[in-house]
C-alpha cells in the first residue's frame, strides 16, 4: 500500500490501482480528494471536512463514494444519491477494495464549555493504517501505521506521547500538523521519537512511503 501525506490531516492511500482519502479538509490541498475511488472523513471541522471540494471530487469521479458519520453525510446525502453512506462506532465495510473499520464516538475534549462533537477513526486492512481523526482513539486491534495527531488546541505533546505508547504501533506519522511551527517540528520529533516508543516518522505534503 502506498501512503501519501497530504497537508495536515489528509492521507492517500493506494493499492491495486485504487486510492482511498481520508480527511481532505480545508486545510490540505484543493485537489487532495480529486481523483479518489473512496473518501473517509472523520468529522465535520473544516480542517477534514470541506464540503465544495467534496462535492467537486464526486462530480469528477461519479463512481466515487463517500462515508462519514451523519453530521457531514446529512450535507451530501441529497445531492449524490446513494454514494453517502452513514457509519458510527462498530461498523466494518469495504471502500474501493479497502476494508475499513470504524473505531470511536468523540471528538478530543477542546474545552469544558465546548459541546463535544461525534468523531470517527479508520481503521484500514486489518490494521494497516489507522487514522483516529480529532481524538486519542485505541482501536484495541494491532495497528502496523498509526497516523498521529501531533498538534491540536486539544492536545498536548505528554498526551501524544501516551497515545503512541497506548497503541503500540510499528511506525507513527504525523498528521495534525499544519499549526505546528518549522522551529517546533525538531523538538516534537525528538521527544516522540525518543519517548513514544515506535518508530516515529514525518512526511512533507505530498511525500509518499509503503506501509
Amino acid at each position: 500500500m502506498k501512503l501519501t501525506k497530504m497537508s495536515h490531516a489528509c492521507v492517500r492511500l493506494e493499492k491495486d490501482g485504487r486510492t482511498l482519502v481520508i480527511d481532505p479538509g480545508g486545510f490540505s490541498e484543493a485537489d487532495a480528494a480529486l481523483g479518489a475511488d473512496a473518501i473517509l472523513v472523520t468529522h465535520e471541522h473544516a480542517d477534514h471536512f470541506d464540503e465544495g471540494r467534496l462535492r467537486a471530487a464526486l462530480d469528477a469521479n461519479p463512481a466515487a463514494r463517500l462515508w462519514t458519520l451523519k453530521s457531514v453525510a446529512d450535507q451530501l446525502a441529497a445531492a449524490f444519491p446513494g454514494r453517502v453512506h452513514t457509519v458510527g462506532h462498530g461498523d466494518a465495510f469495504t471502500a474501493a477494495g479497502f476494508d475499513v473499520q470504524v473505531h470511536g464516538e468523540l471528538h478530543a475534549v477542546i474545552h469544558p464549555d465546548i459541546p463535544r462533537i461525534t468523531n470517527v477513526g479508520y481503521l484500514v486492512d486489518g490494521g494497516r493504517v489507522f487514522h483516529p481523526g480529532d481524538a486519542l482513539t485505541v482501536p484495541g486491534r494491532p495497528v502496523e501505521t498509526l497516523m498521529l495527531p501531533v498538534m491540536a488546541p486539544w492536545n498536548k505533546i505528554s498526551e501524544v506521547i501516551d497515545y503512541v505508547r497506548e497503541v503500540r504501533p510499528q511506525r507513527a506519522y504525523d498528521i495534525h500538523d499544519a499549526l505546528l511551527t518549522d522551529l517546533a517540528r525538531p523538538i516534537y520529533d525528538h521527544q516522540i521519537g525518543a519517548l513514544g516508543g515506535t518508530d516515529h516518522r514525518r512526511l512533507a505534503p505530498g511525500a509518499s512511503a509503503a506501509v
